[in-house]
């Protein structure tokens, strides 16, 4: 897509070390949910949700986190209609991600997010968790959700694409 500062999976995965953590992003309109990974890329686990205030407040808490785990890439879910088609919500996340793109050089990449959320309701509903602590779960979750898809797809989709991984 033109002017989209995002890499392919194969170009965002060739820019990376082999111990370069990841932050995965849940892009939410009232908030921002983010996982972290482990420094051997393994697992993605919750890390924090941003309530979204401002662009430039949101993208510092995101950066100062980033500098603070050592993170060397983002991945964004990115939420494309039961279709594959993108709609609103997909525009208003590359908008999101050209904007961040100016304040820094970290590489970013999109993962599919279609049903995250639900998964992640679904998962605390089972276990039984009130209406009130869901919400309050519910975004880091899906960024960790977001986030180990695509570590499960780089590690063990077939062939990694991580020499080292």
């Amino acid at each position: 897509m033109a002017n989209d500062p995002s890499l392919s999976l194969e170009d965002f995965c060739d820019a990376l070390y082999d111990d370069d953590r990841l932050i995965g992003i849940d892009l939410g309109t009232k908030t921002i949910g983010l996982a972290l990974t482990d420094s051997g890329r393994q697992i993605a686990s919750p890390l924090e949700t941003i309530k979204r205030k401002k662009f430039t407040q949101d993208v510092e808490r995101l950066l100062d986190l980033c500098q603070e785990h050592s993170v060397f890439g983002l991945v964004i879910g990115l939420p494309l209609n039961m279709d594959g088609t993108e709609g609103p919500r997909c525009q208003a996340t590359r908008a999101f991600v050209r904007n961040l793109a100016q304040k820094t050089e970290i590489p970013i990449t999109y993962w599919d997010e279609r049903l995250s959320t639900a998964a992640v309701t679904r998962t605390l509903i089972e276990a039984d968790r009130s209406r009130a602590r869901r919400a309050e779960l519910v975004d880091k979750m899906a960024a960790s959700y977001i986030l180990q898809g695509f570590l499960d797809r780089i590690n063990y989709g077939g062939t990694s694409l991580f020499e080292d991984a």
